[in-house]
């Protein structure tokens, strides 16, 4: 095949060329883009916790009424869950990962609070928390139930011993020794690191400080209270449908919202990234229809010129060409188009990356993305001009002769 006779037939048709390369050069740019951020958004919904994530039921409490103190309610709400059949261990607190809601402050290691220091989130929880939890404690040890202790909402949390995340903890004191040793907060009492577990994500899904938590033995006195309840396997249904009743039938006075009253971690993880799963739902549409439109566009274009040629394949088939051929020719020439588009698309997807990490602190789209939607688009360009090109290929050099 030769490629002078398809680049001489190109130039006589230079407003259909050009526009579907640059139709392949778009698609080429936004689908790449489009891409990446689709696989962002499903590894950043995907991203791990710390906790065992199965067979966990969160409960939104909120007691009403004037009491001089909730504790008392609170003592009797855990020991009326962690009584229930199916239940392994439960603990109040103020938050847990992907709640989306909770407390953060600085955490440093001297009380001067205009030295540097690291931002964390703050759980509170007894000793059941890491075991209701599902964390793994690699460095210490766990609270006593003698050293749990209560603070009022108004106060400034200030329990004696912390337990830390690793990345907190290596943070603090890079040298890999921070068990043993002191951590300040706000109000500028000592807080001895007693233990270290691996991982344990904050609330929040933007967080700049995803990692870092500390860990506090302390019941917040409040009416606004959570209960994370670990179910044994097989016993979570049981537990989520029978939770509310059991705190019914203990105290009345208290609300649990419709939509947020109890859940099982499922439905926390899909509340949390239900934005993420949307922008990557509509990306994928997106990307779906662009390629669509380019290979309708190809399909139409080939047609269309494969109509206004039926005399030129006519005298190439009396020549002797072979049905082959003219499916070559086609396919060559289509080759040729998509080239130059994906050539075009690959300067116009990096710049087009570039621009979002200017200006969306995005992240720089990996070359690798690229290079399969190069492969990707040359693939459909040639699969669209297929049935052209086979139509093509099946003129006989009579019929084309008669249409003139």
């Amino acid at each position: 095949m030769q490629i002078r006779p398809i680049l001489s037939a190109l130039r006589r048709h230079k407003a259909g060329t050009i526009l579907i390369a640059l139709q392949i050069a778009l698609t080429l740019a936004i689908v790449c883009n489009a891409l990446f951020i689709v696989n962002e958004r499903i590894q950043r919904a995907n991203r791990p916790t710390g906790m065992n994530e199965s067979n966990l039921v969160a409960v939104q409490n909120l007691y009403v009424g004037a009491p001089t103190t909730f504790l008392p309610l609170i003592a009797t709400d855990l020991q009326a869950i962690r009584n229930m059949p199916g239940v392994e261990g439960a603990y109040a607190t103020n938050a847990f990962p992907l709640r989306r809601g909770g407390w953060s402050t600085k955490a440093r290691i001297t009380p001067d609070k205009a030295k540097e220091g690291a931002q964390t989130a703050l759980y509170f929880g007894d000793e059941s928390a890491l075991k209701t939890l599902g964390v793994q404690l690699v460095a210490g040890r766990n609270f006593t139930a003698s050293e749990i202790g209560s603070f009022g909402r108004d106060k400034d949390p200030a329990p004696s011993q912390v337990i830390l995340t690793k990345s907190l903890a290596d943070k603090l004191y890079p040298a890999g020794d921070a068990l043993g040793k002191v951590v300040f907060y706000r109000n500028g009492t000592p807080s001895t690191i007693i233990g270290i577990v691996a991982k344990l994500t904050v609330p929040w899904v933007d967080s700049d400080f995803m990692d870092n938590v500390s860990i506090m033995p302390l019941t917040m006195d409040s009416a606004s209270q959570i209960f994370v309840v670990r179910t044994k396997p097989g016993q979570q249904d049981a537990v989520f449908k029978g939770i509310a009743k059991r705190l019914y039938d203990t105290s009345r006075m208290r609300v649990l919202p419709e939509k947020y009253g109890v859940r099982t971690f499922e439905t926390v993880r899909a509340n949390a990234y239900e934005a993420d799963r949307g922008m990557a739902i509509l990306m994928s549409v997106v990307c779906g229809v662009l390629l669509a439109i380019t290979a309708a566009g190809i399909v139409g274009l080939s047609s269309f010129w494969v109509g206004q040629r039926r005399r030129q394949i006519g005298v190439r088939r009396a020549l002797g060409a072979r049905r082959r051929d003219i499916l070559s020719y086609f396919m060559t020439e289509n080759f040729l188009i998509a080239l130059v588009g994906v050539i075009v698309g690959t300067v116009l997807a990096v710049g087009l990356s570039q621009w979002m990490v200017n200006h969306f602190e995005m992240k720089r789209l990996s070359f690798t993305y690229v290079l399969v939607g190069v492969v990707a688009l040359l693939g459909l360009g040639q699969a669209a001009v297929l049935a052209p090109a086979l139509r093509a290929s099946r003129v006989s050099p009579v019929e084309a002769t008669r249409s003139v």
